[in-house]
């Protein structure tokens, strides 16, 4: 049984998330940022639901903190609906957002969704499928470990932040729309806003730019979407 973590200080909200969750997954429970800081230093778990506005450590630091540890699925659960509370929470890693009020079959289909993604990820590891090598090796995409390295540089990556840049080498030369990457990366219960997409390949250029900042790895095509910049001569 998958073992989720909901991290909700509303009693009345985590009863009824335990109790809708609990024919299915098994749910452990933290009242607060701190509690949870605590659960998730001691052992793993397959999914975690935060909150965002939580006592003691609230809910962007704790996404943070849970991102820098590993790729865990986080779907953030938040009153708070304005559309820069949800970008924010993208750029620090989550993987879905959902506002309160919400029904509770919406809520469990995205946690399948999610669940399903990091079990096909899990698979694909255990696979150790294709490396994606380009420039002599400056740039280097491992499929199998999940891993992106940049002149011998790692360079951390969120879930979908991984998926987006190996979709885009998986075909170098091709441009990709922002519509394909969003259908191909999310999922249907996900948020289907373009502007997400943008989000995460901002991301991944900074990321990317920390440790090569001579080299645009992505080219924006405007008016179509985005392509892996990649050719020998750039160097």
């Amino acid at each position: 049984m998958k073992k989720i973590l909901v991290v909700e200080d509303e009693k009345y909200m985590l009863h009824l998330l335990s109790i809708h969750l609990g024919n299915e997954y098994r749910v452990v429970e933290a009242k607060d940022g701190a509690i949870a800081l605590e659960y998730i230093k001691e052992q793993s778990y397959d999914l975690i639901i935060l909150d965002i506005m939580l006592p003691y450590v609230d809910g962007w630091t704790l996404c943070e903190k849970i991102r820098k540890k590993g790729d865990t699925p986080i779907l953030l659960l938040t009153a708070r609906h304005e559309l820069a509370d949800k970008v924010k929470g993208l750029e620090i890693g989550a993987d879905d957002y959902l506002v309160k009020p919400f029904e509770f079959e919406e809520l469990k289909a995205r946690i399948k969704a999610l669940l399903r993604r990091s079990e096909q990820m899990k698979n694909r590891d255990n696979l150790n499928l294709d490396k994606h090598s380009f420039l002599n090796g400056l740039f280097i995409l491992d499929n199998g470990s999940r891993q992106l390295f940049v002149n011998q540089h790692f360079v951390e990556l969120t879930a979908k932040e991984f998926d987006l840049l190996s979709l885009l080498a998986s075909s170098p030369s091709r441009v990709f729309t922002r519509e394909v990457l969003l259908n191909r990366i999310w999922e249907v219960y996900e948020s289907r806003e373009l502007r997400v997409v943008d989000t995460h390949i901002k991301n991944i250029r900074i990321k990317l730019k920390k440790v090569e900042k001579d080299i645009k790895f992505i080219q924006t095509v405007w008016g179509v979407g985005y392509k892996l910049n990649i050719h020998e001569d750039m160097r």
